[in-house]
């Protein structure tokens, strides 16, 4: 029925593990095989790369002939960016406009503190979260301004307008303008909004429950007054608040689209019945709009295990320990077996418990080499080297470290140089004291030519040791000590920019032909190759957050930390926001498959001392029953501790047998 109806508007809601892809991916191959739509009038989106990938890569299969190659599937930031780009003089953009990323935001935005302010006294990220939550409720500077009360808020909301303000100077977005910019442009030419009507005559939203409300509006700006929509989503696994998503959402779309139709997919096609039971129960205690009951008719399953242990280090070796028995006693593979948390601290105790006992393990979620702050300055240097003209890469690196070359220089830099049709490098030679300070116009006249040095050094002399000149000059190691909250973090940072240097030099020796252009080349491709190895390496326990796990599943699921102030987090308590914690309990229960074991310590290590734990309010929710709890040398455990051991001797006897 979802995939057939076309007759309005259409909710799907779909609960964890009821084939929601299945849903979207045949539904857009009936729109072109059956209903005479044309696949690029179609508009797929969902919130991931990943997930995108994976669609398109099921509807191709479904689909065959040229028309298919025309399907886009998208990312809400991609559908954003395509409509930016066709549409980038309306917006008032130049081509080859910049796009910043959270590290470039937050980097722009300390600036304008330290030029109005003297230093950003810790608060950019505050600030940066704050314009993102602005945007995402498109909240214009000027408003935001009007509404604020307090000093915090009128600091917040001035940096905004003078953070916006530099975006257009630098001709550049940031993350959340690529859905806010298209919005507010469908709003003031409706013109352009029916032109892009014309042009998608049929919606289709994955994890609607996710969106925010630039998102919301968006999609209803695209649809307009017409029926040709169809989204699916899950109240119950709404867990991104922290990012702007509103569950709320989802009732909404019954006050915008009076006739919508609501079509529910509760039959899980994962999980044992006996979790499912767990997981409906749990659930229960939060307030619904669209309700909703999983089952499964892939047998009841076994009891779910909920351990109590002394203290962190007893939970961590507990749960390896059982998960090399289950293993040996069943024959199953390290992937089958994934531990998930609710804060990613909670992993380090498990990493070190697992390396002592030389068990292999992956974490999802960790950040990239490539990503961290140090790599990309002195890769920004790099490719300003190689490339003149990467004015993103100038932008970025300017003033790091600090060359007293502030934002308002910048901005009008920024303004001659397009006037000119310059890059920002050729633009320092020539701009003059008609526009800036007789010092503004000395400093970047001095950066220019200190930049034509150290390319010269690379390209007539050793280019490794030219770039490690280039470092100390400009003292970055020192840089990087004074922007570093511990000797500890100094020392990493300054490792991984050695590790990069010794990189660079390995590329060069390996290849005696290669230039540091190909080797600068080759460090970006490697990186992104190593990246793709990590998303398919399978081979070890699965580590990840709660968040991190969401749209996967696991034969057996280790959900370690189930204590107040863990799960739900101090901060949830504190604001009230019970909800979306218990929402991020369904979400871990219903990635397993067979087996679940919950675990929780009576006593936590903080701040240099040891604090008394109280297990989750969580596990009083879930039925009685269906739960076996053991630790405490309680008598379940004892009698299962009996009975696994009888087991493993067997499993031992018969795997040397």
């Amino acid at each position: 029925m979802a995939v057939a109806y076309i007759d309005g508007p259409l909710l799907v809601l779909a609960g964890a593990g009821s084939g929601k892809t299945s849903v979207i991916t045949h539904k857009i191959a009936y729109l072109i095989q059956k209903c005479g739509y044309e696949a690029k009038h179609i508009a797929a989106v969902t919130f991931t790369n990943k997930a995108a990938r994976e669609m398109k890569e099921r509807v191709d299969q479904l689909l065959s002939g040229p028309g298919a190659r025309e399907l886009k599937v998208n990312t809400f930031h991609q559908l954003g960016l395509g409509i930016i780009r066709r549409e980038h003089k309306a917006l008032g953009l130049k081509p080859g406009f910049s796009i910043f990323d959270n590290q470039d935001s937050q980097t722009l935005i300390k600036d304008i503190l330290l030029q109005e302010h003297g230093n950003d006294g810790g608060q950019s990220d505050f600030i940066q979260q704050q314009i993102s939550n602005w945007k995402n409720d498109a909240i214009s500077p000027e408003d935001a301004i009007a509404q604020a009360y307090g000093p915090a808020e009128i600091l917040c909301s001035q940096t905004y307008q003078r953070y916006n303000h530099a975006l257009r100077a630098y001709n550049a977005l940031d993350f959340d303008d690529l859905i806010l910019r298209p919005s507010q442009l469908f709003q003031q030419q409706p013109e352009i909004l029916i032109k892009w009507q014309q042009r998608i005559r049929y919606v289709l939203v994955d994890e609607y429950q996710d969106t925010n409300g630039s998102q919301y509006n968006l999609i209803k700006q695209l649809v307009g007054i017409g029926t040709r929509l169809t989204v699916v989503g899950d109240d119950d696994q709404s867990i991104y608040a922290w990012r702007g998503a509103r569950p709320e959402n989802l009732a909404n779309l019954q006050q915008d689209y009076p006739g919508l139709k609501v079509v529910k997919l509760e039959q899980n096609y994962r999980s044992t019945a006996r979790l499912l039971k767990a997981a409906n129960q749990l659930i229960s205690n939060n307030p619904h709009v669209f309700n909703k009951v999983l089952w499964s008719d892939l047998g009841f399953g076994e009891p779910i295990r909920v351990i109590e242990c002394s203290d962190e280090e007893a939970e961590a070796e507990q749960v390896v320990a059982e998960i090399l028995d289950h293993k040996l006693r069943h024959q199953s593979e390290l992937a089958d077996y994934a531990i998930l948390y609710r804060g990613n601290h909670q992993s380090r105790r498990l990493e070190l418990c697992l390396q002592s006992h030389q068990v292999a393990y992956t974490i999802s979620g960790g950040t990239s080499f490539f990503a961290h702050n140090e790599i990309k300055d002195i890769m920004a240097y790099l490719k300003l080297l190689i490339n003149p003209d990467d004015d993103n890469a100038f932008l970025r690196i300017a003033n790091t470290p600090r060359r007293k070359i502030g934002t308002t220089t910048l901005e009008t830099l920024v303004e001659y140089a397009h006037r000119q049709e310059f890059s920002l490098h050729a633009a320092c030679s020539e701009i003059s004291q008609q526009q800036i300070s007789e010092s503004a116009v000395m400093r970047l006249r001095k950066f220019r030519l200190w930049l034509d040095d150290v390319a010269r050094n690379c390209e007539y002399y050793n280019p490794v040791e030219a770039i490690r000149k280039m470092i100390d000059n400009m003292d970055y190691y020192g840089w990087i000590d004074q922007n570093s909250s511990s000797t500890a973090i100094t020392e990493r940072r300054i490792a991984n920019v050695e590790l990069l240097i010794e990189s660079l030099a390995q590329v060069l020796q390996q290849d005696e032909g290669s230039t540091i252009q190909d080797a600068i080349g080759r460090l970006v491709l490697h990186d992104l190759l190593e990246q793709q190895e990590e998303e398919s390496d399978g081979a070890g326990i699965q580590l990840m957050t709660l968040h991190a796990s969401k749209g996967l599943e696991f034969p057996h699921v280790y959900l370690v930390g189930m204590e107040e102030e863990l799960l739900p987090h101090r901060v949830s308590i504190k604001e009230d926001n019970i909800e979306e914690e218990r929402r991020l309990a369904y979400v871990g229960i219903t990635r397993a498959q067979e087996t679940l074991t919950m675990t929780f310590a009576n006593k936590r290590k903080q701040f240099g001392g040891s604090v008394d734990c109280e297990s989750s309010r969580f596990l009083d929710e879930l039925p009685r029953e269906d739960i076996l709890w053991l630790g405490n040398n309680s008598e379940q455990s004892r009698s299962q501790n009996q009975d696994r051991g009888l087991q493993t001797i067997s499993s031992l006897q018969d795997l040397f047998s």
